[in-house]
């Protein structure tokens, strides 16, 4: 059975800015601002009032904000319907809300999404 990710959550509240490289072997959750990269061993929550630019790689991702750049997940991907994203995605399964909206190129290739893992 897989790693079970039901543990405390690092939350970056509206209203936070960062710049830089975030790594993580637990859950975030931002709903703030942030440039960089974001690697989390977990689960990622992006929330509705999140704006980011840069990489973004995790196990699982659920994003309603506005992001531009690379989206990467070695598991599922959910763009909820506030989610505005351009850049390009890979996922092993991904799921797009009615009402997001999605400019770039998606890849559900199982070789991407396991050397995703690898690089964990």
């Amino acid at each position: 059975m897989g790693k079970s990710y039901d543990q405390d959550i690092s939350i970056l509240s509206e209203g936070i800015k960062f710049e830089g490289k975030l790594s993580s072997d637990g859950n975030v959750r931002i709903d703030g601002e942030f440039e960089g990269e974001l690697v989390v061993n977990g689960n990622l929550t992006l929330g509705d009032k999140s704006k980011g630019k840069g990489t973004i790689k995790a196990t699982n991702i659920t994003c309603g904000g506005a992001i531009e750049g690379s989206i990467e997940t070695s598991e599922k991907l959910v763009l909820e319907a506030t989610a505005k994203i351009e850049g390009d995605i890979a996922a092993k399964i991904l799921v797009i809300k009615e009402g997001a909206r999605f400019k770039g190129s998606s890849n559900m290739n199982n070789e991407v999404v396991n050397n995703i893992k690898e690089n964990e």
